[in-house]
């Protein structure tokens, strides 16, 4: 099946194009690109993280939400797999109001994206904390961290399977064995 998207777009008209729309789409740029199917892993890792996030977290405070939108350049729309925003938001927001923490994981085919251009949008959200992207195929992380206003120039590359990632802004801790939890890596 061949499928046409929309040549270029404004942010108004793509949410608009995107309600009822079967498919995971993102604009990047003014341009539609049709993300991948997740698969068993992608979709068990980003259910822990929501479970241990939403633990940890005062939801008077903070909403977390699997594939929400974020409002990341003039031109471009992003879904990142979770996402930790302000509360406050109306239920018919369809874009974050102020994320502090955004974790994509990794698919073969969008591991550029993730660690380039989403990388180099997302770190500009002045809200932003923290930047995360998990592997899917091995016990992996790189994380960005804002200390004071910058983020570091490339990410901590965490790779010891009994790591956790702390979140200091937020005073939550991410261990590899739950987010892992239920997934045979061998």
């Amino acid at each position: 099946m061949n499928i046409q998207l929309p040549a270029h777009m404004d942010k108004p008209s793509f949410l608009v194009w995107l309600q009822g729309r079967e498919g995971r789409y993102e604009l990047a740029d003014g341009r539609v690109v049709m993300m991948v199917n997740a698969t068993r892993a992608h979709g068990m890792i980003v259910s822990n993280l929501v479970v241990l996030l939403r633990t940890q977290l005062d939801p008077k405070i903070w909403t977390v939400i699997a594939d929400f939108g974020l409002d990341a350049g003039p031109k471009t729309l992003r879904f990142p797999d979770v996402v930790v925003d302000r509360t406050g938001g109306k239920p018919t927001d369809q874009t974050a109001i102020a994320p502090s923490l955004l974790i994509e994981v990794l698919s073969p085919s969008t591991a550029r994206f993730d660690l380039g251009d989403k990388a180099s949008e997302f770190l500009r959200v002045p809200t932003l904390a923290a930047y995360v992207v998990l592997a899917q195929d091995e016990r992996k992380a790189w994380v960005w961290t804002r200390d004071g206003k910058n983020f570091p120039s490339g990410p901590d590359v965490i790779d010891d399977g009994s790591a956790v990632i702390a979140i200091a802004a937020l005073k939550v801790a991410l261990p590899f064995s739950a987010i892992y939890v239920g997934i045979d890596m061998d």
